[in-house]
């Protein structure tokens, strides 16, 4: 079936130079590797789970996940289709030009510069402690968490600076091991029937609905942070019109299945009652202190070594991620010239990762020597920006998805570009709605710092989108800005 394919003008051309592109041969498992690390599946188990059952919905809060997979999957129908029309590795803002135009678009990536950088140098404020811990417990020395955060904050910036292959073999070592702790805890558990037998609260109505379900899915939202990164790995991708959709469709139905499954794995090795009261009166040992009762000490162990672990391949991941953002921005002009320029022999964008390695270093260095607490105010602080900033992107590329296909079907079925991404987008709507009214106990209980955090992103939009406006009005050469369209045949065989 022929449909009409949108280019940016020069495209072709573009593809054909080297000197501008970022080089890489990623299939669909290397790019689902990247975005599950992203998502920190073992810290999350570790973390949002046990504050999901103790604040939200109890036994019922594995159903959430349930809830939460069907809205992104309806996104990601929609998204996906848009996708062999969007030729840019720019992610977000490349589908928001299509959909809804310049401004808004370069609005949405200042917003994703923001957002994710904020979740990098967040992280650090989890990994330094742990780290911190690991190494003592080995005997190490003890350091303030800053200098572990440091540590690894090298090896992160020696990680970007080379082809992205190799971050993804990093990330993909990693994230099957924890993945495999993970799911041999849940076998074992699963093995012994749980505690008093196997939690049946999430089929039950009573229990969804039970205590907060609005907190416990906006725990189980929240988990999913990362699954949209797949876009920006485009020009590494082997084959992306292929690799993107199915990777993101991948990433979606294994976490949404792992997450599920795990947390009603953890509520069943305690029982319903006593489940939610682990998670509350000891949330942050609730995944370690159930490995020991399952697994024992081995267990206990490997889970608090690959805890750490997770937390650095989440790290690598959004480090990886900013960095394309950052190159996509400086090839449209909207950065300095010289993020946009690829290593002669990696291909990977070593100027950029090396300047956003920079702002990081600033940012824990400040952090560390002021003295703030590195989970209760840094990472807690941080985290709020990203949480805010995602769903928002989120909700934004929904309604560029439906614009865009909303003046050319481009052959598809009404499911897949109007009645399925309309019902995503009702839901991101809803996520977004909990996030906003909820945002001050997320960020500490301060009422002051929710503002903040909005107003961060908003100035961050406001900003892009007057450069956008300006460069536009302008009249700035499509070379030099967010390109503009031109008509290409193509087949689409898939719908």
């Amino acid at each position: 079936m022929t449909a009409q394919h949108e280019l940016p003008v020069g495209a072709a051309e573009a593809r054909d130079e080297s000197g501008r592109r970022l080089r890489g041969n990623l299939g669909i498992l290397a790019v689902v590797f990247m975005v599950l690390a992203a998502a920190a599946p073992l810290g999350v188990i570790g973390g949002p789970v046990p504050l999901g059952i103790s604040t939200g919905n109890g036994a019922g809060f594995p159903a959430t996940f349930v809830i939460a997979t069907v809205v992104l999957l309806l996104f990601a129908l929609g998204f996906t289709a848009m996708t062999p029309y969007v030729r840019e590795a720019g992610a977000f803002f490349s589908y928001v030009q299509l959909g809804l135009g310049i401004p808004p678009a370069i609005g949405a990536a200042f917003v994703a510069v923001v957002t994710y950088a904020s979740m990098e140098a967040a992280v650090y404020g989890l990994l330094g402690p742990q780290l911190g811990s690991l190494v003592e417990l080995i005997g190490g020395p003890h350091l303030p968490w800053g200098a572990w955060a440091l540590a690894a904050l090298a090896v992160v910036t020696f990680l970007g600076y080379r082809n992205i292959e190799l971050s993804s073999r990093v990330l993909g070592v990693l994230l099957v091991a924890e993945i495999v702790v993970v799911a041999v805890l849940d076998a074992v558990v699963v093995w012994r029937g749980g505690d008093h037998g196997l939690s049946t609260g999430v089929f039950d109505p009573a229990e969804i609905f039970s205590g907060a379900p609005g907190i416990g899915l906006l725990f189980a939202i929240i988990s999913f942070l990362g699954f949209e990164a797949t876009a920006i790995f485009r020009d590494e991708a082997r084959d992306p019109d292929r690799t993107i959709p199915y990777a993101t469709y991948i990433a979606l139905a294994v976490i949404g299945l792992f997450y599920t499954v795990s947390s009603w794995a953890l509520i069943s090795a305690w029982g319903d009652r006593e489940a939610v009261a682990r998670a509350t009166s000891s949330g942050d040992t609730m995944l370690v202190d159930t490995a020991h009762r399952y697994l024992g000490v081995l267990g206990a162990d490997t889970i608090q070594v690959l805890f750490v672990t997770s937390l650095f391949a989440c790290i690598l991941s959004f480090h990886n991620v900013v960095s394309r953002y950052l190159f996509a921005l400086s090839v449209r002009g909207l950065l300095p010239t010289r993020f946009g320029r690829p290593h002669h022999r990696f291909g990977s964008p070593h100027i950029a990762s090396l300047w956003l390695s920079g702002a990081i270093l600033a940012v824990v260095l400040v952090a560390a020597l002021i003295g703030l607490d590195p989970g209760a105010q840094y990472y807690t602080w941080l985290s709020g920006i990203t949480t805010v900033g995602v769903l928002a992107l989120l909700v934004l590329t929904s309604a560029a998805v439906l614009s865009y296909f909303a003046r050319d079907r481009h052959g598809y079925s009404l499911w897949r570009i109007r009645i399925a991404p309309a019902l995503g987008l009702v839901g991101l709507i809803v996520f977004f709605a909990l996030i906003i009214t909820n945002l001050p106990d997320l960020v500490g209980g301060s009422s002051i710092l929710a503002v903040a955090v909005v107003s961060v992103l908003a100035v961050s939009f406001a900003a892009g989108a007057l450069l956008g406006y300006t460069r536009v009005r302008r009249g700035v050469p499509a070379s030099a800005q967010t390109p503009g369209i031109q008509t290409e045949e193509t087949d689409v065989t898939d719908k």
